[in-house]
């Protein structure tokens, strides 16, 4: 079956045409998901003002931030062996999740009541923020594609995935001991959650980090993951649900400035955030099967990576040199390679991110 079915390739998108089409689209999943949040300090029946206030002064901020970026030198270093098309991008200011990443937490926190899960949630999603600056740093400092170490990216991944899952283990006991599937399963875990949940809070960060690489494309489908997030944790922890409506609100204002032609991108400080974030609420609410169905699309460019070297690995012949499974890994750079538009991608994968929102709600 040709690819290119499942492309918008007939249709006629500008970055900005796209990224009204993602703003409505999430106005409308909102409007139709929208419950009774009887926590919210600030008052109101709605998922969707949170997420269009966090839009409006996304927007409204990153008009200050991104020249103050330009000015500090904080251009993009792109890889050589990368997309030839990308070399332009090169100067294009990173390191975006210093404005959108913030509003998104202090606008939830307050929404939410500064509850003591959503304060629980920010403080790791900064937490994830930092070691993406930390990596966006070094990158700018050397003016090379290589950041902090692997291992000491790790390292600090999992230590402060540890004292989540510490703060997990103390004040939600319950959480700990299985995992709701679908169709009413339970699965006990015992002692194997602390490996599955510091996995999942590793493995997401990682795989939001590996999704940004097109113009639009993490900052949209995050938008929609954290909102098909919203309306799955909303009729049991309404806190959280306004915390995600804020970063998915945060997500599109960011977009407003990142749909191509991008003029910031986020960021390792930005997509591992995000990731964080993603997983602390998934493994707060006990939402692991639905995480894993809304954010699929991230797994699936994490696969396409892994399958990617193992492939090399497997096929090495004398000379040391082996055989690519893809084009360019991750996935999104391999349909790049074979002829598709960026918008072609990012509004395909829109499309892919908004039906297993629906599909992870239909499951739940």
């Amino acid at each position: 079956m040709d690819a290119k079915l499942f492309s918008v390739k007939s249709l006629t998108l500008s970055g900005t045409r796209l990224f009204w089409l993602l703003a409505i689209a999430l106005t409308a999943i909102a409007f139709i998901f929208d419950v009774d949040l009887k926590t919210t300090v600030l008052g109101g029946r709605s998922l969707l003002l949170p997420l269009l206030l966090c839009s409006v002064v996304t927007a409204a901020l990153g008009s200050w931030v991104i020249p103050m970026l330009v000015r500090l030198k904080t251009g993009q270093v792109i890889r050589e062996d990368g997309p030839q098309a990308h070399l332009k991008k090169a100067g294009t200011p990173t390191m975006g999740g210093v404005f959108f990443i913030p509003v998104a937490v202090l606008i939830g926190s307050i929404w939410s009541g500064f509850s003591p899960e959503a304060l629980a949630v920010c403080a790791l999603t900064v937490a994830y923020g930092f070691i993406g600056w930390l990596d966006d740093w070094q990158i700018l400092r050397l003016k090379s594609n290589k950041g902090i170490s692997p291992k000491m990216k790790l390292g600090l991944q999992v230590l402060f995935g540890a004292l989540f899952c510490l703060w997990l283990a103390l004040t939600q006991p319950s959480t700990l001991s299985a995992i709701a599937l679908p169709f009413g399963i339970v699965l006990p875990l015992g002692f194997l959650f602390w490996p599955i949940a510091e996995f999942v809070l590793v493995a997401e960060s990682n795989a939001t980090n590996l999704t940004d690489g097109v113009d639009g494309l993490m900052g949209g489908t995050g938008a929609i993951a954290f909102l098909g997030l919203a309306a799955l944790v909303a009729p049991t922890h309404p806190d959280l649900a306004l915390l995600c409506a804020c970063f998915s609100g945060s997500c599109l204002g960011f977009v407003a400035h990142n749909r191509n032609p991008a003029r910031v991108f986020m960021g390792d400080t930005g997509s591992l955030a995000l990731g964080g974030a993603l997983a602390a609420i998934a493994l707060t609410t006990n939402t692991l099967w639905g995480l894993f169905l809304i954010s699929g699309l991230f797994f699936v460019e994490s696969l396409s990576v892994i399958a990617q070297v193992l492939y090399y690995k497997a096929t090495k012949g004398p000379d040391g040199i082996g055989k690519r499974l893809l084009k360019m890994a991750p996935l999104h750079h391999h349909l790049e390679l074979s002829g598709w538009s960026e918008l072609e991608i990012v509004g395909s994968f829109y499309a892919i991110s908004m039906a297993a929102i629906f599909l992870a709600l239909l499951l739940h």
